[in-house]
């Protein structure tokens, strides 16, 4: 996967787009412990694109088993 640069700027619109066809992922763990004892424990996952974008990975992957095929 090849990083475009692009010299002009972007609009909002733009920087949307490319987030929806491309797709972005937030993995985020947290622990806190105290004396040896787990006081809190935060395991997050965002994930951003679009339908397309997401049913097209996650079928690379194995995610597809438990969302329905979509109508033909």
């Amino acid at each position: 996967m090849a990083v475009e640069k692009s010299m002009g700027s972007s609009s909002l619109g733009e920087v949307v787009d490319r987030i929806l066809d491309k797709g972005i992922v937030v993995d985020a763990f947290v622990r806190v412990s105290l004396v040896g004892i787990e006081l809190l424990s935060i395991e997050a996952r965002v994930v951003a694109a679009s339908v397309e974008t997401y049913l097209k990975y996650a079928e690379a992957i194995g995610l597809t088993s438990t969302i329905a095929a979509p109508a033909a």
